[in-house]
């Protein structure tokens, strides 16, 4: 008799749970997380910023929410950079937050490696795990490959401190090779990488 009871009580508990569950998974992602862009916010924001690059984009952006799935965080800007063995990277833009407002932001940071050669982009940067907009502010690691002529896509990813920056580019120029390097964002415009 105790034994039926304790089963009978076991099974209630999981029962319980199991509906908990079931309707906290039924909840669409959107819903349970205000804070975050979806993949067509993105690639609306995309489209209006790099004109008609539409495909490539959308590739891209695809490929990034598969990976990291949806952002709290994105910056539109522009950058241009060069190299040959080492090299620079200079940009500025806007941050855009769902519920902190926007802020301007500048980017710069060194890079060694194989890589040669010059360019200027339109860059959007997907920002993921960011707890504040003042955490823009420090340097993300990564390594970055490049390969176009004249036109293309590129994404990377850099981090730091469990935040993750995705530099989606599209860059006008020659670039081709691989390195790795920072970029270090500053609320103020400044010639110094490091």
């Amino acid at each position: 008799m105790r034994a039926t009871l304790r089963l009978a009580a076991l099974t209630l508990c999981l029962f319980s749970f199991g509906t908990e569950m079931a309707v906290a998974q039924s909840q669409p992602v959107a819903a349970q997380r205000r804070d975050t862009f979806s993949p067509d916010e993105i690639i609306k924001a995309g489209h209006q910023f790099f004109g008609s690059v539409s495909r490539g984009l959308a590739l891209v952006v695809e490929r990034a929410f598969s990976r990291w799935g949806e952002p709290n965080g994105y910056i539109l800007g522009q950058e241009g950079g060069g190299a040959f063995v080492v090299g620079l990277r200079y940009g500025d833009g806007s941050l855009y937050t769902r519920n902190a407002g926007d802020r301007r932001v500048f980017w710069e940071g060194p890079s060694i490696g194989f890589d040669a050669g010059g360019e200027g982009a339109r860059t959007m940067m997907l920002i993921y795990n960011l707890p504040a907009t003042d955490a823009i502010y420090q340097r993300f690691v990564g390594i970055d490959g490049s390969a176009y002529f004249v036109g293309g896509f590129g994404m990377t990813a850099l981090t730091a401190n469990n935040i993750i920056v995705v530099p989606i580019r599209s860059g006008v120029g020659f670039r081709l090779g691989a390195n790795i390097g920072y970029l270090k964002f500053t609320p103020k415009a400044t010639w110094n990488p490091f």
